[in-house]
């Protein structure tokens, strides 16, 4: 029986960082928090303390014609950073073109008011957790 982790996923942004985690057993996502990306290193490092992680899964920023988002000169960095200090845990790139659209889609069919929708905070927790169901989406179907 292998020992219960998470998944994490990062939806890196320049000014804030939206974070999700699936469960132990890795059924579900769900938002976990958005962070000041200055102090986002800081938080991840303290939550790898109290929790098993598995893998951590980083929202790859690309364009309709695939090539990378101007986002991606801060995220390489971020994500090597992230590679030596948790050397244990396997940094994975994952697409993330339409997670802004599906979060926006996702707060208007839950009822969420005009105001509530423009909280980026929240839009960038729910593109996390979006990245993370579709990830968990895409390895149930490998099965």
């Amino acid at each position: 029986m292998r020992r219960m982790s998470r998944i994490l996923a990062i939806d890196y942004g320049k000014k804030r960082t939206g974070i999700a985690v699936t469960d132990p057993m890795q059924i579900i996502a769900n938002g976990l928090a958005t962070v000041p990306t200055a102090e986002l290193m800081d938080f991840l490092l303290d939550y790898l303390k109290k929790e098993c992680v598995e893998r951590i899964l980083v929202g790859y920023p690309r364009q309709m014609n695939y090539e990378d988002s101007e986002n991606m000169k801060r995220i390489v960095p971020f994500v090597n950073r992230l590679k030596k200090l948790v050397p244990d845990v396997p940094v994975e790139l994952v697409d993330e073109r339409f997670t802004s659209v599906m979060a926006h889609q996702v707060m208007i069919d839950a009822g969420l008011k005009k105001k509530a929708r423009q909280n980026k905070a929240l839009v960038d927790e729910i593109s996390a957790t979006i990245i993370l169901q579709s990830y968990l989406e895409s390895k149930r179907m490998k099965f």
